[in-house]
């Protein structure tokens, strides 16, 4: 691949729903251009973009792919997008560095939630859009039916620049708007018809649509057309590019990727009206990686977008978020699994680097002379949480390592190890997520694993106040054991434990007072109901009793201990859960189902209120109800909803849960 001015370097997200033909698109452009001289299909895994075995099985791709093609002396960096919501983090990653996303509608299915998600995305990003309705040979085609779905949906200056000849099996070519000029495709290459019938009719409707699109981005033709004036061919271009680069104006136009059928006029057209990257001349080096795969071959390899400057192998760089250097040794081009190697990357390119020490997705690097933090990216919080454990009991150290990898491909990634529930728990954004995730545990770093659900990390405390004695009396053949203690334990509402003693006359020694607190706080790793820690005690030491040749340390911290483990017993134990503060973020249409639905889980609405073009409900619900509601949300939103919670406080269990729970806790124990 040759190298490209930043001016002739177009950069483009293909984003759609699942199943909207992104990666057939991408294969067909791949074709025209020449670069496989075959057609692969997702159905049987053979396209350039998803070559991942998961995506090969799965028939869905999930790894964004970079896939470059070149057309009219340019170069379009074409990134095939995940169409599932749970692989949004890709989506983001990809939209902070293109200039244009490509929207795949299908003809069929018309708009679907997740192209709703990320048109709202990339409108926070306020990229160029342009929109392909796919599948116009299949059966229910209708591009009609789909321009009024997203004119319904969004607000948008849509212009439709093609009109299709024919739909479903009919389809075989469009009518160019602007130029007025109809073609049917044979083998993917256009040959010019004259144009039917029965679309000269609508073509003066539908130009006039677009001339009046093309017009608002640009005040003299704007002026010229409202004095009467007649546009040439020419100046709609100029105006629909000036639009489409402004973001303003949102073309639409249409074909069928499967059947190679108009993509060479998409290609045309981005080419010729979409942004190449913003270039500042002479300005040092930087760059944002934004994707990072653990390739079994390769090593490491980091996807970077340079913004500003050249980036050049065999030099030494900045990495400006964790404050390292990196030296840059070989850099790649790459096209889906295959690589050429290249010695630049000049502004507004993609590459990628490899072997890299100590750089990740998100960070920047930079000129060392010249330190700069570039944007970051905006990663979802992963919401599903499940525990693991490696089906081999060898395994543990194999594993930490394999989910350090995961980690570092994947951001929308978290691991924590539970010390209380001994529980390792990987959190991810849903269940496909998290499947693939399991998946490539065992085919890639030999990890088998069972997965189970997270255990709630309850608390035990007490609600009365009680006064207990504690003595630890052992007499053996030589030196003997005593302490003797007398506690007072009170509830504490505003911390977890408090230790005071109220000793008077040397009734307990200075020096065993610290094992007094140490034998309580030992104790307090295990309730009495449950064995769930204990928290929210006050425990004062006030009396007791030493013997001046058998009394230590030890003596006086089983003592404490012993005292502390009957007066829980007395001082009316309970057993507490962890409440999260959940917030949720839905279109208004489902606030009912999603109130009602934490009544059911024994939720406490907190307040309401607008969120953009959606409404925000904030609730307090028991953690405990909470491990799944990643996948009832989807359920009762259709994916419409996202909602993101932390920890808020203890709050004692209603009685006939905690009873069916301390059951549970003691058969667990017994089993053991």
């Amino acid at each position: 691949m040759k190298n490209y001015q930043t001016s002739q370097l177009r950069n483009i997200g293909v984003v759609a729903h699942g199943g909207a033909g992104k990666t057939s698109l991408v294969e067909a452009m791949l074709f025209n251009t020449g670069a496989i001289n075959r057609l692969g299909r997702v159905e049987d895994g053979t396209t350039t973009a998803d070559y991942h075995p998961e995506e090969i099985n799965r028939q869905v791709t999930i790894h964004t792919s970079l896939v470059p093609c070149e057309w009219l002396n340019c170069k379009l960096n074409v990134l095939d997008t995940p169409g599932y919501s749970d692989f949004i983090g890709e989506v983001r990653s990809v939209l902070r560095v293109v200039e244009t996303a490509l929207f795949v509608v299908s003809a069929v299915d018309g708009v679907e939630v997740q192209t709703e998600v990320i048109w709202d995305l990339v409108e926070q990003g306020n990229q160029s859009r342009v929109i392909f309705i796919n599948k116009m040979d299949r059966e229910n085609a209708n591009f009609y039916k789909v321009l009024e779905d997203l004119q319904t949906r969004f607000t948008a200056n849509f212009a439709p620049i093609q009109l299709p000849i024919g739909q479903a099996n009919d389809f075989t070519g469009i009518v160019d708007l602007i130029e007025q000029k109809a073609y049917i495709f044979e083998n993917g290459k256009p040959k010019e018809i004259a144009i039917p019938d029965n679309l000269a009719l609508e073509i003066p409707s539908y130009r006039e649509k677009l001339i009046e699109a093309a017009v608002e981005a640009d005040d003299e033709l704007m002026m010229k057309y409202l004095e009467g004036e007649e546009l040439s061919s020419e100046e709609i271009k100029h105006g629909l590019q000036k639009g489409v680069v402004a973001g303003k104006v949102v073309p639409i136009l249409c074909g069928s990727a499967t059947k190679n059928i108009a993509v060479t006029n998409l290609m045309d057209f981005l080419v010729k009206n979409c942004p190449a990257p913003p270039a500042e001349e002479g300005a040092p080096f930087s760059g944002l990686v934004f994707k990072t795969l653990a390739d079994p071959y390769v090593g490491k390899m980091n996807f970077i977008r340079v913004f500003t400057g050249t980036l050049k192998s065999d030099t030494v760089v900045l990495n400006s978020t964790k404050d390292k250097q990196e030296k840059i040794g070989q850099i790649l081009y790459v096209r889906g699994k295959s690589s050429t190697p290249t010695n630049e990357v000049p502004t507004g390119d993609i590459a990628v680097l490899v072997k890299l020490q100590d750089t990740s997705t998100g960070d920047t690097l930079c000129d060392k002379d010249h330190p700069v933090k570039l944007e970051g990216i905006n990663f979802p919080e992963p919401t599903l949480t499940v525990a693991i454990q490696p089906k081999s009991k060898g395994d543990e150290d194999k594993l930490g390592d394999a989910l350090s990898k995961l980690l570092e491909e994947d951001p929308t990634v978290r691991v924590e190890k539970n010390t209380e529930t001994k529980q390792t728990l990987l959190t991810g954004m849903g269940e496909l997520h998290l499947d693939i995730l399991l998946e490539r545990l065992k085919r890639k770093y030999g990890v088998d694993v069972t997965m189970d659900s997270p255990k709630v990390p309850y608390r035990e405390t007490i609600r009365a106040e009680v006064k207990v004695e504690g003595k630890h009396k052992k007499q053996t053949g030589g030196r003997g054991q005593y302490g003797h203690v007398w506690l007072r334990l009170e509830p504490l509402a505003d911390a977890p434990f408090e230790f005071t003693e109220e000793i008077f006359g040397g009734a307990v020694p200075k020096q065993y007072i610290p094992a007094v607190e140490k034998g309580v706080r030992e104790a307090m790793q295990e309730g009495v109901l449950a064995g769930y820690p204990v928290t929210g005690v006050k425990v004062v030491l006030y009396d007791g009793s030493f013997h001046p040749v058998d009394s230590s340390e030890l003596a006086f911290k089983i003592a404490a201990s012993m005292a502390f483990k009957k007066g829980q017993q007395q001082a009316k134990p309970v057993l507490l859960e962890p409440i999260m503060e959940v917030e949720v973020t839905v279109p208004e249409n489902f606030m009912g189902d999603i109130i009602s639905d934490f009544n059911t889980k024994r939720g406490r609405i907190l307040g309401m209120e607008a969120a953009g073009k959606n409404s925000r409900v904030k609730a307090l619900v028991p953690l405990a109800e909470m491990y799944r509601y990643a996948i009832d949300l989807k359920s009762m939103t259709q994916g419409r909803g996202s909602f993101r919670m932390k920890f808020s406080s203890y709050e004692e269990v209603p009685a006939r849960l905690a009873e069916d729970i301390i059951k549970k806790a003691k058969a667990a124990e017994a089993e053991k």
